[in-house]
């Protein structure tokens, strides 16, 4: 059955909600290897790969009628875990093409970009997807369905996209041997835009060259 049809009635719920955390906790997992750092040289490739297939996962939640709850409140999932650590290894493996610029709804007319971090984006990510396995695997999978539903709408599909976009970007400068604009000290600290030099860091990251990332990430020309 198609994924356009998965609002039928005749589906089994079950068999979909298996496809979905099957997906998730692969997703969790393997970006999780990745931050370890064990193999930086196929980080940003492997990165885009693993958001791509996580984001036909979202098309399937968001293309899916609308799922209910059993129960009005949702109910406690326990801790959350701290993905501080992974946040912060990310952001060493990224350096120094962790921040991106990104227009947050491209349908609000004359949207400003805002700066962006990658690190920032898969722990969010990685956060939104193990509230919902824990509901999965304590045996709410209706409640499991309804939040993986709901964030990607809301947050992680949108998060996953802008980084998407963000690493396609730059394996598409390294490939097409396009270098880099400055970053003129982009910052998640400091807004994009306007005359105000203060709104900026005072030191420029200068400019990231495609032959300078081209090793240390794994990506060659063709």
């Amino acid at each position: 059955m198609s994924d356009a049809t998965l609002h039928n009635a005749t589906q089994d719920p079950d068999d979909f909600a298996v496809s979905i955390s099957d997906s998730i906790e692969s997703f969790i997992v393997a970006v999780t290897e990745v931050a370890k750092g064990d193999e930086p040289d196929s980080a940003v490739p492997f990165l885009l790969l693993e958001i791509s297939q996580l984001l036909l996962t979202g098309g399937r939640l968001g293309a899916h009628e609308d799922i209910v709850p059993d129960e009005r409140y949702e109910p406690d999932s326990g801790p959350e875990p701290d993905v501080d650590e992974l946040r912060e290894r990310f952001a060493a493996l990224l350096d120094p093409v962790d921040v991106y610029s990104e227009v947050f709804d491209p349908y609000v007319p004359r949207a400003e970009p805002v700066p962006c971090r990658v690190s920032d984006d898969l722990a969010d990510i990685i956060t939104d997807l193990r509230h919902g396995l824990a509901h999965y695997r304590a045996g709410r999978v209706i409640e499991a369905l309804w939040w993986w539903q709901f964030s990607y709408l809301t947050n992680w599909g949108p998060t996953a996209s802008a980084a998407l976009r963000a690493l396609q970007s730059l394996v598409a400068h390294v490939r097409l041997d396009q270098p880099l604009d400055e970053l003129d000290g982009l910052d998640t600290d400091s807004a994009l835009g306007g005359a105000d030099g203060e709104e900026r860091l005072a030191e420029e990251a200068g400019k990231v060259m495609a032959a300078e990332i081209a090793g240390p990430l794994g990506l060659r020309g063709t």
